[in-house]
């Protein structure tokens, strides 16, 4: 037998090989099996790559002018979605080199960082370092939590691998450039840029693209807005990526470095016309719901003509203010208390300092001769010439230490001066409308939306006093009466269900026999209540209903001499009824709504009726041109144009009113406190309170029509490029709207609407202010002839008015 020395050694390393390789391949199934089942484990109910191609990021809804001028916007996230070739190669650089140098080489996955992240994580004990790409970021984003966790991390990998196979670079950094929030409740670069720098992405600079890049570490902790200088020392550290990216000079980096942050904040959404936006938001939900409306990036083409929406604003602040002075310095101011100097914030500051705005300012110092108040981040001193209307020397006299003033911006740069103003509660409203197609132009709910979002355009029902009394002579000449007929104006009692009523003339005079235009033109309110009582009180309520009104109209007679609360839009359209020939046209905010990708979606057209007949709507423009010829709105002739109106005041000066308009602009305003029972103060009419703010927007509107005229007697209907309804529903009295009051975002500032008195005792029954007298004189340079009469003997009123 032959011995084989080494056989047994090699026999034994077999075996050990052997059982290594069962190890081994025992090992790796074990860890492939673990891997499969973290797969498993992780992978349940991950997204598939499907629900990213359909992927549709919640964008911002704009809102649109007349001349295609953005001026609000609706939207969950504030986002404005753009391609790759809208981000420019500064912005693409600047990302690149400060979140992922690699990204357009690596798979989507960065192993070194991944490795020494871990290794940092291990050894600090927590899960602080993070190795994450561009790809990474995207995943977890749109997909998952910010949870730091192991489980979250592995199926960030996983998606990121998935987002890698199925998109380019360019579509995975077009997404990421899209979703990214930036703070400031903006999302993505274009509608950061838009906020930060009121501008679009492609127009960024070098070192405007670094201070946005700089954002997705940390929106809040870098905020440009909350934190300057940490944003300044992060944005130049991008500046110096990009330099070892080697994607700008060293020089064009310093230079940049030396740059301000240069910060030009986009106005606040929705400021310029919030309550028009308001109406615009309510009707766009109701019809197409919430979630389209916030989150589908809708173009929503509205009526608003954002410059006439600027003069409306102004002028309604410059009117209250005006109002305000000539009652004198009230005082009676809010005090924050010392304590609260530093933190106080008002709810106007967010709007832009700006010449000839208006805002509350804290008290801050106030000595004898001077007061120091701040407004936003800025203080400003303010002379005795700054407050020399009050007739209040000392600034002592006046307010202490926190208390808060309301002024008025004289000069915003390059320094800042205001003047003290007063704001007492006063409030006022203003709509105007196109006569030749309903569209509202212009809307001004209120004095301060910051303070109030109750929209007293159209939803305060207030007591329109002598406006309401185009709705008389209406159903008068519907009786048969025409503008040359007479009527007495004398003592009168009226027989009521309740028992007699005995009204009374404003000034407590009276006239005689009055021909219809004179005493329309003079607002005497006992021809307007014999009419209305002659005709019925209910025949004049009709009339009221088929011009749109749906306010509640109590069947008594105070009501013809506006006893009954009635709003600003219904008046405002009632009015255009008269220069549109007889043809009533509904108030609408929008024009029409576009989809993102630019496909309309169904819109209703606005309701067009004939109300009144040709000849009726021309009788009644004779004696509304008579209030701006020779009547109480005599101070509208000034204009020089073609223009027709009424005033309207209420008892005891609670509500002052002008509803008037040109031959192709409708325009209404009111003014009184939110308290339907405070007075505006002593004769403070429709002509003295309200007329000057009409006339204030007026003349911006007739600036560009100086040869619009009114139709002549005998002139062809006017046409207007609506259609209208067929003869038989015209007559068709409108149903009350339902209240759109629990809308309302602030409640609590609606005043409550009249109630009806009994015809015995009525508001507004003994002495409706006639608006104020007729002129006893007019001047030979503001006089204007009498309209041209009817053709055809006058016709006397019946002895027993």
């Amino acid at each position: 037998m032959r011995h084989f020395p080494f056989r047994e050694p090699e026999f034994r390393s077999r075996r050990i090989a052997a059982k290594a390789s069962f190890y081994l391949l025992l090992g790796a199934s074990a860890v492939f099996g673990v891997m499969v089942g973290l797969l498993l484990v992780y992978s349940v109910n991950m997204p598939q790559m499907d629900e990213l191609e359909r992927y549709r990021p919640s964008t911002t809804t704009e809102l649109l002018d007349i001349h295609g001028k953005i001026f609000g916007s609706f939207a969950l996230e504030r986002r404005v979605v753009v391609p790759y070739s809208e981000l420019p190669p500064v912005l693409r650089d600047a990302i690149v080199s400060i979140e992922d140098k690699d990204f357009f080489t690596n798979g989507g996955l960065n192993l070194l960082r991944m490795v020494e992240a871990a290794y940092q994580d291990v050894h600090s004990h927590g899960k602080s370092q993070g190795a994450s790409t561009l790809t990474m970021q995207l995943a977890r984003n749109l997909f998952l939590s910010s949870e730091k966790t192991y489980g979250r991390k592995i199926q960030e990998i996983f998606l990121t691998l998935q987002i890698e196979r199925h998109f380019t670079k360019q579509q995975i950094f077009t997404l990421y450039a899209n979703q990214i929030y930036l703070g400031r409740g903006t999302y993505g670069f274009e509608a950061g840029s838009e906020y930060y720098f009121s501008k679009h992405a492609r127009d960024l600079t070098l070192p405007e693209a670094a201070l946005l890049a700089a954002l997705p570490k940390g929106p809040e902790e870098y905020s440009p807005v909350r934190h300057p200088e940490r944003a300044l020392k992060r944005r130049n550290l991008v500046l110096s990526e990009m330099v070892n990216n080697h994607k700008i000079t060293e020089s064009q980096a310093e230079e940049a470095k030396a740059a301000p942050l240069g910060l030009h904040l986009e106005a606040p959404a929705n400021s310029e016309a919030p309550y028009f936006v308001e109406e615009v938001r309510r009707q766009l939900e109701h019809e197409y719901g919430v979630d389209e409306v916030h989150g589908a990036g809708l173009r929503v083409y509205t009526t608003l003509d954002l410059d006439l929406q600027r003069v409306a604003n102004q002028a309604v602040l410059d009117g209250t203010a005006t109002y305000e002075r000539r009652h004198g310095w009230k005082g009676h101011l809010q005090n924050v208390g010392a304590a609260d100097l530093d933190s106080y914030r008002h709810p106007d500051w967010t709007q832009p300092l700006a010449a000839n705005a208006y805002f509350h300012a804290l008290v801050t110092e106030v000595t004898a001769g001077k007061m120091v108040v701040k407004i936003g981040g800025q203080q400003v001193t303010m002379e005795p010439a700054d407050w020399a209307w009050t007739t209040h020397f000392k600034a002592t006299d006046l307010a202490q230490v926190g208390d808060v003033v309301y002024v008025k911006v004289v000069t915003a740069s390059p320094s800042l001066h205001v003047i003290l103003e007063q704001d007492s509660g006063a409030q006022a409203s203003m709509m105007a409308m196109d006569n030749s197609n309903g569209e509202v132009l212009a809307m001004v709910g209120g004095r301060d939306f910051a303070l109030s979002q109750f929209n007293r355009a159209t939803q305060s029902q207030r007591q329109t006093g002598s406006s309401f009394k185009p709705y008389d002579y209406t159903a008068a000449f519907e009786a048969g009466m025409k503008p040359t007929d007479t009527v007495l104006d004398a003592p009168a009692s009226f027989f009521t269900p309740n028992g007699p009523y005995t009204p009374r003339n404003y000034e407590n005079d009276w006239k005689g026999s009055m021909t219809l235009i004179d005493a329309f033109a003079e607002s005497r309110n006992i021809p307007a209540l014999r009419l209305a009582d002659k005709v019925g009180i209910n025949k004049v309520i009709a009339v009221a209903r088929r011009f749109g009104v749906t306010s509640p109209l109590p069947s008594f007679l105070p009501v013809a001499i506006g006893a009954a609360g009635i709003t600003l839009e219904e008046q405002v359209a009632s009015y255009s009824v008269f220069p549109n020939d007889g043809i009533r046209i509904a108030p609408h905010y929008i024009r029409k709504v576009a989809q993102a990708d630019g496909l309309p979606l169904e819109q209703k057209t606005p309701e067009v009726r004939e109300v009144i007949s040709l000849d009726i709507a021309r009788e009644m423009m004779i004696l509304l041109q008579a209030v701006v010829q020779h009547g109480t709105g005599a101070a509208a002739s000034s204009l020089k144009h073609a223009l027709g109106g009424k005033t309207g005041t209420t008892n005891s000066f609670t509500d002052a009113w002008f509803i008037g308009f040109s031959p192709s602009i409708t325009c209404g305003t009111w003014i009184g406190f939110d308290n339907p029972a405070q007075s505006l103060g002593d004769k403070e009419t429709g002509a003295k309170a309200a007329l000057p703010m009409w006339m204030d927007f007026m003349k911006v509107v007739i600036a560009d029509k100086p040869n619009e005229q009114f139709a002549k007697p005998n002139a062809p209907k006017k046409q207007l490029d609506v259609p209208v309804a067929p003869e038989g529903e015209d007559q068709a009295t409108p149903k009350p709207a339902k209240s759109d009051d629990s809308d309302s975002d602030d409640d609590s500032d609606k005043p409550a609407p009249p109630a009806p008195a009994p015809a015995t005792v009525p508001p507004a029954a003994d002495a409706v202010p006639n608006d104020e007298a007729a002129p006893k004189t007019v001047s030979a340079t503001s006089a204007k002839p009498a309209p041209a009469v009817v053709a055809g003997p006058p016709k006397p009123v019946t002895p027993h008015l």
